[in-house]
C-alpha cells in the first residue's frame, strides 16, 4: 500500500458455499479522493464494501488485505470494528427503507447514532441531528426528527441515511448508491455535500453507483468490477473518454441520453388510468392537491418531480392501495372504490405494480420462486409446475439466472431485487403497469434491457403504464406524455418532447438543468 493512501484493499476475495463471488480486487484511496466503483448489479461492488466493514454476513469467506491508514481490518476483533466502523468508515447503505428501523422515529435513530460514538447528552444529539438533516436538504427538519421511516419519501429516506452516515465525521465514507432514489435537484445538493465533504474535511469517500453521470460529476478515479474482477482502473475523465476495456464501452454506450429518438406517438382509444381532481391528505399534510391525468392504453406516461412532490402517492392511489380524499380515480374503466371485495381482486389481477423499494416489497422468508410465483398462485393462474415454468420465463425476461430461484431476497444485490419486483409485476400479464422508479437500482447495461423489455413487451401486450421517475434521460427514451410534478401539484404536462426539450416552466428547466454528469456524458 502506498504510504499516502487511507484505505487499500490488496487481493481481496470473498466467496459463499456456491463459489467465489470476489476475486482478487486491488485499489487504493487517497486521502481526499472519491473513487468510484462501477460494474453490473451482482459484480461484488457492495460486498467489497461491507467487507472493509466487517459487514459480510458469517457463511463468506474473506482473504486478502484491507488496510486503513497502513493497519489491517481483515481478522480484526470486535472491539476494532466497533472503532472502525462509523469514525473510520461510514457507509451509506443501498436502501434506506430496510436500513432504517421501522418501529423507531427518525430522530431516536440519529441521536442514538450520536451519543453511541460521542456521548453527547440527548439535546447536544439532538441539536445536532437537525443540523445534520438540514445539511443534506431534508426540509422541515425539527418535524421530520417525530416522524418515522414509512412517513417520508424514498428520496428523504436516503437524505436520512447519509446524515446518519456523517453524524460522527469519518475518515472514510463509503456510499452504496447513495443517489439511488434521489430526485435530479436533491442529487445535485447531495453529489455537492460530498464534494464539500472532500474539499473542506479532506474525507476520502468511495462511490459505489450505476449512474455514469453522477460518476463524471464528482469522481476522481473510477474502479470497473466485472463478475468479482477488476477490470479497468484509470482516472474519470480517461475512463470516460477513452475506455480500454470492451465492458467499460458497452457500460458507457448503455446510458440514457437526452436527444434521442423519442417514443412514437401513441392515439389511445381506451383509458387505462385516469384521475381526476385527486386530493390526498395525510394527517395535516396536504400531499396531492387536485392532480389530473390520464394514462391511455399502450401509452407510457411519465410522472417526475422532486422527492415528496406525491409521485409515489399518486401510484398507490392508481393501484386502489390508497383512497384520495376527493376527486375521481377510474382504472381500467372502473371505480376501485365503487367495487365489491371479490370486483376488487379481479381487477387487481389485470395491474401489476414494481414497488420503489425492492427489498421491503419481497417475504424475506421466501424463495425468489415464492415471490415471483405469489400473484399466480393467488389469483389461480397457474399451480405446480405451471407456477415454476412461468416463473423460469419471467427469470429470463429480466436477465436472471435460474438458479436465483432457489435463493432468498437477501441473498442478491439491490439491483437483482428490483429485477425480481418486475418480474412479479409482469407475472399476470397486466393492462396496465404502475412502475415506481423501476430502473432506480438498477446498472446502465441492465437498466437499457430492462426499457427495452417494457417496450416490447407493450408492443405485444398493450398495457398501459404509469412510469413513476426521477431519471429525466430514461423519461425522455421511454415515455410518450410527461405530467411534471411540485408540492402536490401539476407545474406541466405534455408530449415529452415538448416538456422535456422545449420546457414552459421553470421549474421543469431547473430540472433539467440539474442532471448529474449531463453535460460531460454528451461529449463522450
Amino acid at each position: 500500500m502506498a504510504a499516502s493512501s487511507v484505505l487499500a484493499f490488496d487481493g481481496l476475495a470473498v466467496g459463499f458455499a456456491a463459489g467465489p463471488v470476489v476475486r482478487d480486487v486491488s485499489f487504493e484511496v487517497a486521502p481526499g479522493e472519491v473513487v468510484a466503483v462501477v460494474g453490473e448489479s451482482g459484480s461484488g461492488k457492495s460486498l467489497s464494501a461491507r467487507a472493509a466493514l466487517g459487514l459480510l454476513p458469517p457463511p463468506a469467506t474473506v482473504s486478502g488485505s484491507i488496510r486503513l491508514d497502513g493497519q489491517e481490518l481483515l481478522g480484526a476483533d470486535p472491539r476494532r470494528w466497533r472503532q472502525v466502523r462509523g469514525t473510520g468508515i461510514a457507509m451509506v447503505p443501498q436502501e434506506p427503507s430496510a436500513a432504517l428501523n421501522p418501529v423507531f422515529s427518525i430522530g431516536w435513530q440519529l441521536v442514538e447514532v450520536l451519543r453511541a460514538h460521542r456521548g453527547l447528552s440527548r439535546e447536544q444529539a439532538r441539536a445536532e441531528a437537525v443540523e445534520l438533516l438540514t445539511a443534506v436538504g431534508v426540509p422541515e427538519p425539527r418535524r421530520r426528527l417525530r416522524q418515522y421511516p414509512h412517513q417520508l419519501s424514498g428520496g428523504q429516506q436516503q437524505r436520512v441515511v447519509i446524515a446518519m452516515a456523517l453524524a460522527n465525521d469519518p475518515r472514510v465514507l463509503i456510499a452504496d448508491e447513495p443517489t439511488t432514489a434521489l430526485d435530479v435537484t436533491v442529487q445535485a445538493e447531495v453529489l455537492a455535500l460530498l464534494r464539500r465533504l472532500r474539499d473542506e474535511r479532506g474525507t476520502s469517500i468511495v462511490l459505489i453507483t450505476h449512474n455514469m453521470g453522477v460518476v463524471a460529476e464528482v469522481a476522481d478515479r473510477v474502479v470497473v468490477l466485472r463478475r468479482g474482477q477488476v477490470v479497468e482502473t484509470a482516472p474519470v475523465g480517461e475512463l470516460l473518454t477513452r475506455p480500454a476495456h470492451d465492458y467499460t464501452r458497452q457500460l458507457l454506450a448503455a446510458v440514457p441520453r437526452f436527444g434521442g429518438e423519442p417514443a412514437p406517438a401513441v392515439e389511445a382509444d381506451r383509458t387505462g388510468l385516469e384521475l381526476t381532481d385527486v386530493v390526498v391528505d395525510y394527517g395535516g399534510f396536504r400531499a396531492v392537491d387536485g392532480v389530473s391525468l390520464r394514462v391511455g392504453a399502450g401509452e407510457v406516461l411519465g410522472l417526475v418531480g422532486e422527492s415528496g412532490s406525491g409521485k409515489s402517492t399518486l401510484g398507490r392511489v392508481a393501484a386502489g392501495l390508497l383512497v384520495p380524499r376527493s376527486g375521481s380515480v377510474s382504472v381500467l374503466g372502473n371505480d376501485p372504490s365503487a367495487l365489491s371485495a371479490a370486483q376488487r381482486s379481479q381487477l387487481r389481477r389485470r395491474i401489476g405494480f414494481v414497488f420503489q423499494g425492492a427489498a421491503a416489497s419481497l417475504d424475506p422468508r421466501w424463495t425468489v420462486r415464492d415471490c415471483i410465483g405469489e400473484p399466480l398462485v393467488v389469483h389461480r393462474a397457474a399451480t405446480g409446475r405451471g407456477v415454476r415454468r412461468r416463473v423460469a420465463e419471467l427469470l429470463d425476461a429480466v436477465q436472471l439466472p435460474s438458479g436465483v430461484a432457489d435463493r432468498r431476497p437477501h441473498e442478491l444485490s439491490g439491483g437483482q431485487r428490483q429485477r425480481v419486483g418486475l418480474a412479479r409485476a409482469l407475472a399476470l400479464e397486466p393492462q396496465l403497469l404502475i412502475a415506481d422508479e423501476p430502473t432506480s437500482a438498477l446498472d446502465v447495461s441492465v437498466q437499457a434491457a430492462v426499457l427495452d423489455l417494457l417496450r416490447q413487451l407493450q408492443a405485444e401486450l398493450g398495457f398501459g403504464c404509469l412510469f413513476i421517475t426521477h431519471d429525466l434521460a430514461v423519461a425522455d427514451n421511454l415515455t410518450h406524455r410527461v405530467v411534471v410534478l411540485r408540492g402536490g401539484r401539476v407545474v406541466e404536462q405534455g408530449p415529452t418532447r415538448q416538456v422535456l426539450r422545449a420546457p414552459a416552466e421553470d421549474y421543469t428547466r431547473d430540472l433539467l438543468a440539474a442532471v448529474p454528469g449531463a453535460q460531460e456524458l454528451a461529449e463522450v
